[in-house]
C-alpha cells in the first residue's frame, strides 16, 4: 500500500498540522507493508529529498520561504506550493502506483488531490485542519467566500473527509450540511510530554498557552490583560510564550504598555525537543482563543498533567471538562481569566487533582491509536 501525502508545512516549517504529520510518519515509519511520499514545503531555495526509516521518504519543493517567519505561511507561499506539488505529483504518480493520496488542508493541498483524481483517477482523503473550512478564521472571509464553492467541490469528491474535532466538523457542515465528515482526533506523544513536581512549584506560578503561532486568533491579549490584573495580589505569577508569529509584536507593546514586562516573556521559537520542560515548568495551561481545530498545544499539556483553562472552541469539548481537568472559559473575557487563575494559585491540591485527570485523558489519545485509524481508511480504499 503505497500514499501520496500533501501538507505545505513540516517541521520545522507551520505549527500544529506540522506537528501531527511528522507524528503520524513516526508512527508509520513502523509498518512495512505502508509506503508514504510526503510533498511538503523547504525552508530554504534548495529541494531536498530526506528518508525517514525504510517506506517514508520527504519531499520538499521551494517556495521562496522567509526564514524569519517559519510559522506563517503566506497567501503567495501557499499558491507556490500549490503549482510546484502538483508538478512534482505528477511525475510521481505516473512513476510510482500510489493507492491514493492524503492531503492535509482542503486548501491548498485537497486542491492538488483533486486535480490528481480527475487526471489520474486517484482517489484522495481530505484532513481539516482549522483555517483550510470556511469561517475558521477572521483573517480571510473575502477568501472563504471566494473559494466555498471551490472547497465544496473538493469535499465532494474526496473518498473520505476527516475533522479532527467535533466543532471543526460542525463549522464545516456550515459551508456543506449534506458532507459526511468522520472524526480522528490529534494524538500526543506521552512519552516525550509528561508531568514533573515543579508543576507546583511555590516560587513562581508559571501560565502557559504552550508552543504554537503567535496570531490574533490565539486570543492572547485577554491572557495578558488578566496577568495584569493578578500581578498586584499575586507577585509570583509569571506568563511564559513560546513561538513566533505577527501578533507578537503587538502583544509585546501591550505588555510594555501594561508595564508587566517582568512578568511575560516571550521565548521566541523553541525547538519541539525543547518545549516539555516549558509545559513540565508551567502551574496552568491557558488559551483563550477564538477558534481551533484540535490543539496541539492543548493535547502537549493535557500530558504534562497540567489543569487547562480555554474557550469553548474546537477540541476543547474533548479534552477538558469543566471543573474536572480544568475550566471552559467565556471567549474575550479577561475577568473570567482572572477568576480561574485566582482558584489554581490558592489550592495546590485543585492543581494537583486536575492535572492528573489531564493525564489520564492524554494517556488515552497516543499516535498510535490515530495512526491506526487513518491506516485503517487507507485500507478501505485498497479493498
Amino acid at each position: 500500500m503505497r500514499i501520496l501525502f500533501f501538507n505545505y508545512e513540516y517541521p520545522p516549517l507551520g505549527g500544529g498540522a506540522a506537528n501531527a504529520t511528522a507524528y503520524l510518519l513516526r508512527e508509520y515509519k513502523k509498518n512495512p507493508e505502508l509506503k508514504v511520499d510526503l510533498i511538503t514545503s523547504s525552508i530554504d531555495d534548495n529541494f531536498h529529498k530526506e528518508k525517514l526509516g525504510e517506506n517514508i521518504v520527504i519531499y520538499k519543493i521551494p517556495i521562496g520561504k522567509n526564514k524569519n517567519n517559519l510559522h506563517f505561511q503566506s497567501q503567495k507561499d501557499l499558491i507556490v506550493y500549490t503549482w510546484k506539488a502538483y508538478w512534482l505529483a505528477k511525475k510521481m504518480v505516473k512513476k510510482n502506483n500510489y493507492t491514493l493520496s492524503h492531503s492535509f488542508f482542503g486548501i491548498p493541498c485537497g486542491f492538488v488531490s483533486y486535480l490528481l483524481k480527475k487526471q489520474f483517477k486517484l482517489p484522495y482523503i481530505i484532513s481539516l485542519r482549522g483555517s483550510d473550512v470556511p469561517g475558521y478564521s477572521d483573517r480571510f472571509p473575502l477568501i472563504y467566500k471566494l473559494l466555498t464553492p471551490l472547497i465544496k467541490l473538493i469535499w465532494e469528491n474526496a473518498q473520505i473527509v476527516v475533522s479532527n474535532s467535533i466543532k471543526l466538523k460542525e463549522l464545516a457542515l456550515h459551508s456543506n450540511p449534506k458532507q459526511k465528515i468522520e472524526i480522528i482526533y490529534n494524538g500526543i506523544d506521552t512519552n516525550k510530554f509528561y508531568p514533573t513536581e515543579k508543576n507546583n512549584s511555590k516560587k513562581e506560578f508559571i501560565v502557559t498557552p504552550g508552543a504554537s503561532r503567535i496570531t490574533d486568533r490565539k486570543g492572547l491579549q485577554y491572557l495578558i490583560k488578566a496577568i495584569a490584573e493578578l500581578v498586584s495580589q499575586y507577585p509570583q505569577i509569571k506568563l511564559k510564550i513560546m513561538g513566533e508569529g505577527n501578533a507578537r509584536k503587538y502583544l509585546e507593546e501591550q505588555v510594555a504598555q501594561l508595564n508587566i514586562a517582568t512578568q511575560v516573556k516571550f521565548l521566541g521559537r523553541i525547538p519541539r525537543d525543547k518545549t516539555a520542560k516549558y509545559y513540565q515548568e508551567a502551574s496552568v495551561f491557558v488559551l483563550p482563543s477564538l477558534n481551533e481545530g484540535m490543539s496541539n498545544a492543548m493535547l502537549e499539556a493535557l500530558a504534562s498533567g497540567l489543569p487547562i483553562i480555554a474557550t469553548d472552541t474546537g477540541g476543547t469539548q474533548e479534552l477538558v471538562e469543566d471543573k474536572k481537568n480544568g475550566y471552559i472559559i467565556k471567549m474575550k473575557n479577561s475577568q473570567d481569566i482572572v477568576q480561574k487563575i485566582e482558584r489554581l494559585i490558592n489550592s495546590s491540591k485543585l492543581r494537583e487533582k486536575m492535572g492528573q485527570i489531564s493525564r489520564q485523558k492524554a494517556l488515552n489519545m497516543s499516535w498510535s491509536k490515530i495512526a491506526r485509524q487513518y491506516i485503517a481508511l487507507y485500507k478501505q480504499e485498497q479493498d
